[in-house]
């Protein structure tokens, strides 16, 4: 048992827990400056109004905000007798707050550099890499004793010095351009026999080596890091920020156990990227780690690569959707502010919302867990030759479009990765959805083959039964196609022939005896069980216009259908459905995603929310009941740019199947957090939602003591 500075008795195992009981988090990232201005009342009332329950605020590394009193430790200059992080560390402790002290390492001073150059990252031909941004600053060497020696120190010194619960480390995976120092060069060469690659074709066999390597180097340096850290404090932890790919560009087995805890480093919407990007975090987390908080780390700033802004503040709207988008799917709210002086503060008031809706609304979640019919196997993949630190997400359309084809048709859904892809995993869904991304092992098929033979169902975009060569792979047979020819890419004016209109997929477009196709094509023969609802049109033109008119009736599949054994379905797409989706966003592609993904799940949808708007929906459940969370997404700026404001919809109708023999529930809202009790009709209670402004959360309950009692009257 311990006492915490506010007070509270801690068990070890809480101690040991920090990381779950931490929800919400403030950052503060320092500035060299920020000892001259700092305003300690501000910040203590900025985490109380947030009502933060952790804190990671800068310590070290490329500046200290500490008296360190190791050499070569730069330390703020106008720091003086000032112990910065102490100071804001005791704030947060005091509120009774976990702590994680943050470090960087990826750059040194001049001194550092003059007094140590084996530290320093180096080009080709030997030269020491400045820092691309600010002059007279270097980049340090992953593979030096910099990072073996230098920080293991000054982690060290930190956990000794100060009560925290972990070290967190940014930028820590160096510079993504390639260092040939001479410890980089030694190391690889002990290591593989061979020199480090050079060149710019990094496609190469010997890149693919170095990239290897690389991440098993990188891999077993968090280990040594996490060995130091818990050498001095046995409950601490060493957890370098991770993007979108967790754990996939480092040795996991290494790894993995590094992280209780993941903080992705997704600070907000790229200029390409929807605002649902957010939520996808979250699922996509606990598509690899179900079991592992996720929080997404947020700035108060614009996001923007190509131009920079970084102590800037991005509108109230924006931070406030992005939070509550990500906090709805599990990714649990951390908001960044760079610089501790406050020029502009109109980003306090969104953040204290945002996180005030996350406390009222994890009351109503309880210990549900989210829960879909419907998965997208993920798409992601591993860093690429250009870009060895990874990146914060894949650029793929055709996983894109499936999301925002889901979202539009209001289908909740979840990820399962490649890597967990087990017969456990995999039967806790009803459909898998296979994006054309995506490169199947064999294992990956055998496991889609039992999952259909124990009555699963698969919707498969048309290149995901091709392997890397373009040959088909197992799936093919799965789906019931088998293909004929080279896939056709830049195919222009396709469409797809009705054939059946009557068929559920195709109840979406009456009044019509077509719907756009594609521009690249698999084409398939389908095998005899099968169905083909939609067929292409064989080509004709498209100019001159007297001649856009089609010459021959449909023939080849277009959309290929399956009912197997033991219940399974299967739905194939022969042509880029998703990826066109999303490029284009015309409507007669989304509406046959949803409405293949509706004719596989056959009626299982245990939720509904019916209504007008652009929303967000999540599921959480439990023996007790079941949460629901809608996101209003309804906004002009949902798809590009920053929000401006938050417009709320309409009556959104909520219908939820109770467990069998259950004939009435109780609901409340986030709004209306008074329980009130609602009939069965058909197994399913119906009711109605007003409107929504940001955020709304249903609990309907039909098993909870604390809901019996309430309705009872009873004092709880």
């Amino acid at each position: 048992m311990s006492i915490t500075a506010a007070g509270r008795e801690t068990t070890s195992e809480e101690a040991r827990m920090w990381y779950r009981r931490a929800r919400r988090w403030t950052q503060l990232t320092f500035v060299e400056d920020d000892p001259l201005h700092f305003d300690r009342e501000f910040w203590v009332d900025v985490m109380t109004r947030t009502r933060s329950t952790g804190a990671c605020i800068s310590a070290g590394g490329y500046v200290a905000y500490y008296p360190s009193k190791i050499p070569f430790h730069y330390t703020s200059k106008f720091l003086g007798d000032m112990d910065l992080f102490g100071m804001v560390n005791e704030d947060a402790r005091r509120l009774d707050m976990n702590v994680m002290a943050r470090i960087d390492p990826h750059a040194v001073h001049a001194d550092a550099a003059e007094a140590h150059p084996e530290w320093i990252a180096r080009d080709e031909e030997g030269n020491a890499m400045e820092h691309w941004a600010y002059p007279d600053i270097w980049l340090t060497c992953p593979f030096s004793t910099y990072y073996s020696e230098f920080i293991v120190d000054i982690t060290r010194e930190i956990v000794r010095e100060y009560d925290v619960d972990a070290v967190f480390a940014n930028r820590w995976e160096g510079s993504s351009s390639i260092s040939y120092s001479e410890g980089a060069r030694k190391l690889y060469f002990d290591a593989t026999g061979n020199q480090l690659p050079v060149g710019a074709d990094r496609s190469t066999r010997a890149w693919a080596e170095y990239f290897a390597w690389r991440s098993d180097q990188l891999s077993r340096q968090i280990v040594a890091w996490d060995e130091a850290t818990r050498s001095v404090n046995p409950r601490s932890s060493f957890i370098p920020n991770r993007g979108a790919r967790m754990v996939r560009d480092l040795n996991s087995e290494l790894v993995k156990g590094m992280y209780p805890a993941f903080f992705i480093d997704k600070q907000g919407r790229s200029p390409r990227e929807a605002i649902w990007a957010a939520g996808r975090v979250g699922k996509r987390a606990r598509g690899v780690f179900p079991d592992r908080p996720v929080s997404l780390i947020s700035s108060v700033g614009p996001e923007n690569h190509q131009h920079r802004w970084k102590d800037s503040v991005a509108s109230g709207a924006e931070l406030q959707a992005w939070i509550v988008d990500g906090f709805v799917h599990g990714a649990t709210p951390w908001f960044t502010k760079f610089n501790a002086r406050v020029p502009d503060a109109r980003w306090v008031e969104p953040i204290a919302h945002a996180f005030g809706l996350h406390e009222k609304a994890e009351a109503l979640y309880g210990t549900k867990t989210p829960t879909a019919r419907v998965a997208i196997f993920d798409a992601i993949t591993p860093a690429g030759a250009d870009s060895p630190t990874g990146g914060y997400m894949s650029e793929d359309s055709s996983e894109d479009g499936l999301c925002q084809a889901l979202l539009e048709a209001r289908i909740p859904f979840e990820y399962i990765d490649g890597d967990a892809l087990t017969d456990r995993r995999i039967h806790q869904f009803t459909v898998v959805v296979v994006p054309g991304s995506v490169d199947l092992s064999v294992d990956h098929i055998a496991v889609l083959g039992d999952f259909l033979d124990a009555g699963g169902r698969l919707l498969a975009d048309s290149e995901a039964v091709l392997d890397s060569d373009g040959t088909a792979n197992g799936l093919a047979g799965l789906l019931g196609v088998r293909v004929t020819g080279d896939i056709r890419l830049g195919v222009q004016n396709n469409y797809a022939a009705i054939v059946d209109p009557t068929h559920p997929s195709a109840t979406a477009f009456a009044g019509t005896e077509r719907i756009l196709g594609g521009t690249s094509i698999v084409p398939v023969e389908a095998e005899s069980w099968t169905s083909v609802p939609f067929r292409f049109i064989p080509d004709f033109p498209d100019l001159p216009m007297e001649e856009v008119y089609p010459r021959e009736a449909p023939r080849d599949p277009a959309v290929v259908l399956g009912e197997h054994d033991n219940g399974g379905r299967t739905a194939f797409v022969a042509f880029d459905l998703p990826a066109l989706f999303w490029e284009a966003l015309q409507v007669d592609h989304g509406e046959l995603i949803g409405g293949l993904v509706r004719w596989l799940l056959d009626g299982d949808e245990p939720v509904t929310v019916v209504g007008q708007g652009l929303v967000d929906i999540a599921v959480r459940s439990s023996d007790e009941g079941v949460a629901v969370s809608i996101v209003n997404l309804d906004n002009p700026k949902a798809m590009r740019g920053q929000l401006r404001s938050s417009t709320p919809i309409g009556t959104q109708t909520i219908s939820i199947a109770l467990p069998a023999d259950t004939s009435t529930a109780s609901v409340r809202t986030l709004t209306e957090p008074g329980f009130t009790s609602v009939d069965a009709v058909d197994g399913r209670v119906t009711f109605d939602v007003p409107g929504v402004d940001l955020l709304e959360v249903v609990e309907v309950a039909w098993t909870s003591p604390l809901v019996r009692g309430a309705l009872a009257g009873v004092e709880s």
